[in-house]
């Protein structure tokens, strides 16, 4: 799609990669969401583009990635794992980064151009963990 490895700023032209549940029990891997879809995240101001998948073994659609877990808000259909370029974190920051900015939350799918972008690595602007306002 659009990088050879997780990346992107979270701009229209570059979104953030994401990865999506995916499904093995027809013998084909079927993506909850299409590889190539592109979402925009208003509380991240980001957009972001399916180019990955979550869930490992051989019955990931049995597993946290395809089918929301405990806690999701009323109306959430998916979960979806965003990539937060930890690299320059230590293991235990990368990890609280990403819990805090794990949430249920509605996402546009399929945006037009023109959202507000705060582009650049969502691990380094991560709330009570780099410093950084998010």
């Amino acid at each position: 799609m659009w990088h050879r490895e997780a990346g992107g700023t979270g701009t229209y032209e570059d979104p953030v990669t994401l990865a999506v549940g995916h499904d093995l029990s027809t013998g084909a891997d079927v993506l909850d969401w299409p590889a190539g879809t592109r979402f925009y995240d208003p509380g991240l101001r980001r957009y972001l583009g399916v180019e990955d998948t979550c869930g490992d073994g051989p019955a990931p659609q049995n597993g946290a990635c395809h089918v929301p877990g405990e806690g999701a808000a009323p109306g959430v259909t998916t979960q979806v794992d965003v990539w937060i370029d930890g690299r320059g974190l230590s293991p235990d920051a990368s990890a609280r980064c990403a819990s805090a900015v794990t949430s249920s939350r509605w996402l546009i799918v399929n945006p037009q151009p023109g959202y507000p972008v705060d582009p650049g690595e969502i691990a380094v602007r991560c709330p009570n963990v780099t410093g950084g306002q998010q």
